[in-house]
C-alpha cells in the first residue's frame, strides 16, 4: 500500500476552460437576446465566491487530507490505480455527492454552507463558481469515508471529485434546452439542474444528482422541468445583496442566532441546527413541505403532478 499517490488537479486546468465558456455564454445571450442573463454585480459576486472556495481550500484542505490519510492507514485494502477503479470510483463518488447534496438541503448545519450556490436569482455559467467558504465545518468530509476504507486511495477520491464538479459547470445555463431523451434520462443536464435552483414550490428540493441523475430516479428525488413553469431562480426569502461576505455567513449568523435564543430546550437548540431548514421550534415559518402544501391548498388542481406527489 501506497501513501504517495498524485493525479492532476483538474479544477485547476479547467480554469482557462470555465473563463473562455463563460464568455461565449455572456456573447451568445447579447446576439441572441435569450438564453439568460448576466447581472454585472451578481456575476462579481459569484467570482469572489468562487475565489474565497479556493482560498478556503488552500488554507483548510490540509484537515480533510490528514483525515483520509489516517483512514488509509487504518484500511488493509488496496484496490490499486486501474482505469476500471478510476471508473467505479467516479461512480460511487457521484452517489456520495448524491446524499451530500441531499443533506445539503435537507440538514440546516450543511444548508448553512451550501446556501451561497442558490443565493443568486440569475442562472447562468458564473453561479456554478458560487461556492461555500465554509465546507469544511460541515464535516461533510466523513462521507467520503466509505470510499477510503473499502481501498480507493485519497487521491483518486478527490481527482474523481475534482471531475464531478467540472461536469457541473456546464449544466448551469438557461442557453441550453432539453439534449436527447436518452441523456437526459441518464446523465444531469440543464435542464435537471435548472429545477434544482428553482425556488418554485413544485421544484424545491429536487435533483440532487452530479453527474448521473439516476440517483434522483433511484431515490424519489427527480422532479423534470416542466414547460409550463419556468423555474424562478434564487432563495424562498432572497438576500437582497450582492456583498460576498454576507453570501457566505448569513445564515451561520442565522443558524447560531436561533439555536442560542434564551428559554429553548437542547432538543429545540438542536432542532436549529441539525433540522431542516425553515424548522422553527413554535410553527412560525416553513420547510419545504409546509411550502409545498400552502401551494397545494391555493391550487389543488396541481396535486399529484411531478413535484407534489
Amino acid at each position: 500500500m501506497t501513501d504517495m499517490l498524485t493525479y492532476p488537479d483538474v479544477v485547476k486546468w479547467a480554469v482557462p476552460f470555465f473563463i473562455v465558456a463563460i464568455l461565449i455564454e455572456l456573447s451568445w445571450i447579447a446576439i441572441r437576446g435569450r438564453g439568460g442573463r448576466y447581472e454585472t454585480r451578481d456575476a462579481v459576486t459569484s467570482l469572489i465566491m468562487g475565489a474565497g472556495n479556493v482560498a478556503s481550500g488552500i488554507l483548510l484542505g490540509f484537515i480533510a487530507w490528514g483525515f483520509f490519510m489516517f483512514l488509509w492507514r487504518l484500511t488493509p485494502f488496496d484496490l490499486g490505480t486501474s482505469l476500471w477503479v478510476v471508473a467505479l470510483c467516479f461512480v460511487l463518488d457521484d452517489l456520495r455527492y448524491y446524499w451530500v447534496h441531499r443533506f445539503g438541503h435537507r440538514i440546516r448545519w450543511v444548508w448553512a454552507s451550501h446556501v451561497n450556490h442558490h443565493s443568486s436569482q440569475h442562472y447562468n455559467l458564473t453561479t456554478a463558481l458560487r461556492q461555500t467558504w465554509t465546507g469544511t465545518f460541515t464535516f461533510m468530509m466523513v462521507v467520503r469515508a466509505p470510499l477510503i476504507l473499502l481501498g480507493f486511495h485519497p487521491a483518486m477520491v478527490l481527482f474523481c471529485g475534482g471531475l464531478n464538479l467540472i461536469y457541473q459547470f456546464w449544466i448551469h445555463t438557461e442557453a441550453i434546452g432539453r439534449m436527447p431523451r436518452w441523456f437526459e434520462a441518464v446523465m444531469n443536464t440543464p435542464s435537471h439542474h435548472r429545477v434544482h435552483h428553482g425556488r418554485n414550490a413544485r421544484y424545491l428540493d429536487a435533483n440532487y444528482a452530479g453527474v448521473f441523475i439516476v440517483w434522483d430516479r433511484l431515490f424519489g428525488t427527480f422532479v423534470p422541468e416542466q414547460e409550463s413553469e419556468k423555474p424562478d431562480y434564487g432563495l424562498v426569502y432572497n438576500l437582497g445583496t450582492f456583498n460576498p461576505v454576507r453570501v457566505a455567513f448569513h445564515e451561520w449568523i442565522g443558524l447560531f442566532r436561533d439555536a442560542l435564543t434564551p428559554g429553548l430546550t437542547l432538543r429545540q437548540r438542536l432542532g436549529y441546527a441539525f433540522g431542516p431548514p425553515g424548522w422553527s421550534h413554535d410553527g412560525s415559518r416553513d420547510t419545504t413541505e409546509g411550502l409545498k402544501a400552502q401551494h397545494l391548498a391555493r391550487h389543488p388542481e396541481d396535486a399529484g403532478e411531478p413535484g407534489f406527489r
